[in-house]
């Protein structure tokens, strides 16, 4: 009998349409679709699987973004007829706002240092620019800096979570996966005054004081920004800041790790 049944099912069997052997395989992260979509700047590329988005980049076209996505995620990437609706608002919330919020990414490639990485950044907020010394330090590793700037240039989902809010040690934006002036666009975009921001980069100013608490910030704090004019005081280094009394803020800390 169970021969007999065995050999019933195996009659019924038929090969499974190509296109759903894909979505399975898409759905369980074994490959990716990709698709364009809209955003303020153009075209955004986007991949993505059933364990969230796994590669950004914005591009006219899509040969750029399949080699950014072999290079950074190295699974086979499928094209896909759009990007499906609930991902698309949630990408564009997560831009809009500067936070990933519900929006998931895969992460599956990175490593441990990478990932620690992403992650801290991830506490810079919008309009903010944080140097990469910053980020070592807040990981435990203040010696780390080089590798810091590396694992950034690795990140699979720029944009989504926020390379660009990370610049060199004399407060300028430094360099970007997709160039300065889209570095210098985005952060424009989440309300940093880029004008002023090059005034003070050009001075030698790296941090502001408020001669009001004598609290010290990197310039883009959200503290730093509602110091009044006449209150404020630039300094060149840290050591400067501390001879004239002045404490790091608490809030972008701007020396050392957070307590």
């Amino acid at each position: 009998m169970t021969s007999l049944i065995t050999n019933q099912l195996e009659n019924l069997q038929t090969d499974a349409p190509p296109a759903t052997i894909e979505r399975v395989l898409v759905s369980t992260g074994v490959i990716d679709y990709f698709a364009p979509m809209s955003w303020k700047h153009g075209t955004l590329w986007v991949s993505w699987n059933g364990h969230g988005v796994s590669c950004v980049a914005p591009g006219d076209d899509p040969e750029p973004f399949i080699d950014r996505h072999a290079a950074k995620v190295g699974r086979h990437v499928a094209r896909s007829r759009g990007v499906p609706l609930r991902l698309r608002d949630l990408i564009s919330q997560t831009i809009s706002s500067g936070r990933l919020g519900t929006l998931r990414v895969d992460l599956r490639g990175v490593g441990p240092f990478q990932l620690d990485v992403l992650t801290t950044i991830q506490d810079i907020p919008p309009g903010e620019l944080r140097t990469y010394a910053w980020v070592a330090e807040h990981m435990g590793r203040p010696r780390a800096v080089r590798a810091v700037g590396s694992a950034l240039n690795r990140n699979p989902v720029p944009i989504l979570i926020p390379c660009h809010r990370v610049g060199t040690s004399d407060g300028s934006v430094g360099n970007y996966a997709f160039g300065a002036t889209m570095k210098r666009t985005l952060l424009a975009d989440e309300g940093l005054d880029m004008q002023t921001l090059d005034g003070y980069v050009a001075a030698g100013f790296r941090f502001m004081g408020s001669v009001n608490n004598t609290v010290y910030c990197f310039p883009s704090c959200v503290r730093a920004r509602s110091i009044h004019p006449t209150n404020r005081v630039m300094f060149k280094s840290h050591d400067a800041a501390s001879d004239a009394g002045y404490r790091p803020c608490t809030v972008c800390t701007p020396h050392g790790s957070p307590s």
